[in-house]
């Protein structure tokens, strides 16, 4: 965990210390996540994204199916694929498909009224339309605490490291880092809301930075 905590803090610095010069976009993520428990272990949830921003329009769509077990308390394992065709103001580019390997922890710590939580994902991405397999795993630290009546506020950082090189996916190392704060609501006992922003900031080979400022918004459904 003490080496986890270290890479992200790495992986913070070099976000913040990103050159002046760089492509800002403003995007908008619309997320709808739905989960049924099969078990008191198994869990089966999906995830449907739709994103676009100002600069490339609607650009994917994101679909993600995964399997969890509960270990322990505190501790989930998790596999499943994601499918993602990218897009360019609506028009198809191109279609990335994913095997991911993940593992959450739970309330590994407390600093006053935070609880502090982790998840690692190990991807494999293809292309459709380039060779070879890129592999990389994406450390996540997130910070939960309660705001106001039911609501409550959720502060997350996850780098991006890739593992290896292909045709598709150039950068070897930190590839992107993602900062973010949003807020959550129950809208019942099986519904929940969440609003917020995100900052990605990607680095590109041999060029500037990307930078998108995110508006999420997203549903979710517990059964």
């Amino acid at each position: 965990m003490r080496s986890l905590t270290k890479s992200i803090a790495i992986a913070m610095l070099c976000g913040a210390s990103s050159p002046a010069v760089a492509s800002d976009d403003a995007a908008y993520w619309q997320n709808l996540n739905l989960s049924v428990k099969v078990s008191d272990e198994v869990r089966i949830s999906s995830e449907t994204s739709f994103r676009s921003s100002d600069a490339r329009g609607f650009y994917q769509l994101q679909q993600v199916l995964m399997v969890g077990y509960k270990v322990s308390k505190n501790v989930t394992v998790s596999a499943g694929y994601v499918h993602a065709p990218n897009y360019s103001h609506g028009d198809f580019t191109s279609m990335e498909r994913r095997f991911r390997q993940q593992l959450n922890m739970d309330n590994l710590a407390k600093i006053g009224p935070f609880s502090l939580s982790g998840r690692v994902r190990l991807e494999q991405r293809f292309r459709d339309d380039r060779s070879g397999t890129g592999w990389r795993v994406r450390p996540q630290i997130k910070a939960v605490a309660p705001l106001f009546g039911k609501v409550k506020i959720n502060l997350a950082s996850e780098p991006y490291f890739n593992l290896n090189t292909t045709s598709f996916q150039t950068v070897d190392g930190l590839d992107r880092i993602r900062n973010s704060a949003t807020f959550t609501a129950p809208l019942g006992k099986k519904l929940g809301i969440e609003i917020g922003y995100m900052n990605q900031n990607a680095f590109v080979s041999n060029g500037p930075d990307r930078v998108d400022h995110v508006i999420m918004t997203g549903l979710s459904a517990s059964f």
